[in-house]
């Protein structure tokens, strides 16, 4: 167990030891990739993938399967089912079992199944994480690279003829020499090779930084890519924001926090995750949002404070970066 690791126990410690009465449950998550070149493993041109059905089953010692559930991965490839109680699901294991329709093509092939692993179990409580699942297209995209080591072709040296030379017959005088030919003309030279494709260029790839004013815009809408307003506080960013913000609470709702810690860190926690899958060159990425929400949640009102205001700084780009939102059509 690394410090991480031990860091999040110990925090979980000290929330799950406040809880009163708290209800046992066990957690599932995990996430489903694109693989568009079909190599078998994530690289560049990988992304999650959404509309993917995802089937936890546990099997016997025989090999039948005792206990399934199937779950479809949200807009950033994620997906979590929950299970009553504290069942044992160390044997189990997580496989794609199908393609929604908002795979986009990519769920013609699915990857080898993955087994759950146990993060953390105390107070009737237990969380399992499953690493990246794969899904393939019918055929590599035609970006991908052919080969990573090409093996030259053998080389066969070419050994010149010595020059034919007619014996001297005798009596006969020698031949005189053969008259050199004349040079031949020059070859035209070759055409010019067509210019290769251009690479396809990543998408929100300009820097933009964005405050929660902003994102609750009308005119803006049409940036909530990757989430909608009624996506739930639960669903992002997990288990512990559920306890704290209650299941029913929507990241819209979540934009209009102010006065409270605990609503201030989930109103710009919230803003920072919009922006994270808006531009790639934001200071975030999404799964850190995530765990530094969490971090939050589990520590002092100082903790959630300071979490809150490093959100904001991002959020406002530093003063060096601005917004780069224009009125949808």
């Amino acid at each position: 167990m690394d410090l991480l690791e031990k860091l999040f126990f110990i925090g979980f410690l000290i929330l799950a030891a406040a809880i009163d009465g708290a209800q046992s449950d066990t957690m599932v998550t995990g996430t489903v990739f694109c693989d568009q070149c079909k190599d078998g493993q994530r690289s560049l041109f990988d992304y999650p993938i959404y509309g993917i059905k995802v089937t936890v089953a546990c099997a016997n010692s025989n090999g039948q399967v005792t206990m399934s559930r199937e779950e479809t991965t949200n807009w950033f490839g994620n997906y979590a089912m929950k299970f009553d109680g504290s069942p044992d699901l160390s044997g189990c294991y997580a496989q794609v079992s199908g393609s929604g329709q908002g795979s986009t093509g990519c769920g013609a092939a699915a990857g080898p199944a993955q087994n759950l692993r146990l993060m953390f179990r105390m107070f009737d409580m237990e969380m399992y994480t499953v690493d990246p699942l794969l899904t393939q297209p019918a055929q590599p995209m035609s970006f991908c690279p052919r080969s990573t080591n090409p093996v030259p072709a053998p080389v066969t040296p070419v050994v010149s003829p010595p020059p034919f030379k007619l014996p001297p017959m005798p009596g006969l005088p020698p031949m005189p020499p053969l008259p050199s030919l004349p040079p031949l003309p020059p070859l035209p030279p070759m055409p010019p090779l067509p210019p290769l494709p251009p690479m396809p260029t990543l998408p929100f790839s300009e820097a933009s930084a964005c405050l929660h004013d902003n994102w609750t815009m009308p005119e803006y809408k049409c940036y909530w890519r990757a989430v909608n307003p009624d996506t739930k506080v639960a669903v992002a960013f997990g288990l512990l924001a559920a306890r704290r913000y209650g299941t029913d609470m929507t990241l819209w709702q979540g934009l209009q926090g102010r006065g409270d810690p605990y609503r201030t860190l989930l109103r710009e926690g919230t803003t920072a995750f919009l922006n994270s899958y808006n531009s790639l060159q934001f200071p975030y990425n999404a799964i850190g949002v995530t765990q530094r929400m969490n971090w939050a949640l589990m520590g002092s009102n100082r903790n959630v404070l300071l979490t809150a205001l490093r959100f904001r700084r991002a959020n406002s780009g530093y003063g060096q970066v601005s917004c780069k939102f224009t009125p949808c059509k």
